[in-house]
């Protein structure tokens, strides 16, 4: 890498409203007080949380750029230029760590692309804590993203997952929007054998914080509230 540029810090957020350094290490505070350059998905929420971690810190001073669905491919290639000047930028996340199931990805692999050196630092992954506290299979494991929202097409893909997670032994995660989990966890229910495992994971890191892996069959008396609540899914199939 050449040493005379800056580097990527790719910055773990929280996953709630908690104070920050409940859930993330003091090298968090360390990084961000010494950085001015940042490249967010929303400015406000990235100046609240800059401000919780280090009160101190001029907010004038910063120089944000925002990274979002409507940054243009031309805009985002410029983010990183500062670092070819010798100066370092944070990438922050809404939540959890950058560039996992984050729009972040793109930036970390500009970087490489400009032999940038891209750092990512320690915090909280919600699919990583969920899958910790399942119980399911941490060796092999599938990171599927948004399932479809056609529900014929999402039934069809919860079917094709349970018969992966049952061939190949491997744990099969997802989320969903927050305002449509309760329908997701209907079409669970209703579309996938009884024994097959299920995890909830909502509310991780927060003092709600729920997490329970049981088979289908069990779920279906007792569903737990999860409406606007974060959460991950992961099904396993025996």
């Amino acid at each position: 890498m050449n040493s005379t540029k800056g580097k990527l810090y790719l910055i773990p957020t929280r996953l709630g409203d908690n104070p920050p350094l409940e859930v993330l290490p003091i090298s968090i505070k360390k990084i961000i007080e010494e950085l001015d350059y940042y490249i967010v998905e929303n400015e406000k929420t990235a100046r609240r949380f800059i401000k919780r971690i280090s009160p101190n810190k001029s907010q004038s001073a910063l120089k944000l750029q925002v990274l979002n669905k409507y940054t243009t491919e031309v805009e985002r290639n410029t983010f990183l230029n500062p670092s070819l000047e010798g100066i370092s930028i944070g990438l922050l996340s809404e939540a959890g760590c950058p560039a996992i199931a984050d729009p972040g990805a793109d930036i970390a692999g500009l970087a490489h692309q400009m032999d940038i050196n891209v750092v990512p630092l320690v915090g909280p992954s919600s699919i990583l804590l969920a899958l910790m506290g399942s119980g399911m299979n941490g060796q092999s494991f599938t990171f599927n993203g948004y399932l479809p929202i056609d529900k014929s097409e999402r039934k069809s893909k919860l079917k094709t997952l349970e018969r992966i997670s049952s061939e190949h032994n491997q744990s099969q995660i997802f989320i969903e929007t927050p305002y449509r989990n309760m329908k997701m966890l209907e079409d669970l229910i209703n579309v996938l054998h009884p024994n097959t495992r299920l995890c909830i994971a909502c509310d991780i890191t927060l003092s709600t914080e729920f997490i329970k892996t049981k088979p289908i069959k069990d779920w279906k008396h007792n569903k737990e509230d999860l409406h606007k609540r974060p959460s991950i899914f992961i099904i396993q199939k025996d």
